[in-house]
């Protein structure tokens, strides 16, 4: 008796742990199977230097916009994104801030790995480079002692992702400066120059 109870528990417990190996692996492949995860929705942004509209806020008589694939918490927020391969090279977004609210969010496979907003910019200025721990450790051997970068930089998870650049119209007048202040954000690809002087003064390489 002794001995079937024993069978049975260590069935039990083995069913118990394949059932769990096939639950995570199904999940930890929804992402790679599936063609309308937010990366490849993204992905077609890649050859712009600018955010892609995925929600922008209604202006006069225009009809409100239908609901865009991310999730859009606040009807007021005017919404873009911007996708990256780091294989090209570090991705640099580069924002001017005003009277609007704007955030950056930085989001890979499993979700966003970082977040700054208008409050952190300097002389008006949002300047974020994503890269890898390769890229990030030659740009920190490039430095100029001297003349430190002002750059955010970030390391990034995956080589593949994407930012979200999201502005805020508190009032209806401001809708059009909302839309507006999406598309004026920068997005390149930081590529390697020949010679330093290849940089001009703010020290952003040449886009794509």
């Amino acid at each position: 008796m002794r001995v079937v109870s024993l069978r049975v528990v260590y069935a039990t417990l083995l069913g118990l742990v394949l059932a769990g190996i096939v639950h995570i692996a199904a999940i930890l492949a929804i992402p790679v199977l599936s063609e309308k995860d937010a990366i490849s929705r993204a992905g077609t942004s890649e050859s712009l230097d600018h955010p892609q509209s995925i929600y922008t806020v209604a202006t006069g008589d225009d009809p409100s916009p239908p609901e865009a694939w991310l999730p859009i918490p606040d009807p007021a927020v005017a919404v873009g994104v911007c996708a990256y391969d780091l294989s090209d090279g570090p991705m640099r977004v580069s924002a001017r801030t005003g009277s609007l609210s704007l955030s950056l969010a930085a989001h890979a496979r499993r979700g966003a790995f970082y977040a700054v907003t208008d409050q952190a910019a300097v002389r008006g200025a949002l300047d974020l480079v994503i890269l890898t721990r390769a890229q990030y450790d030659e740009a920190l051997a490039d430095d100029d002692e001297n003349d430190p970068s002002r750059d955010v930089r970030i390391v990034a998870p995956d080589t593949r992702g994407f930012v979200v650049v999201r502005v805020i119209a508190g009032l209806p007048s401001q809708r059009p400066a909302a839309n507006a202040a999406v598309q004026g954000v920068s997005c390149t690809t930081d590529t390697p120059t020949d010679e330093p002087a290849g940089k001009d003064s703010s020290g952003k390489g040449a886009g794509r």
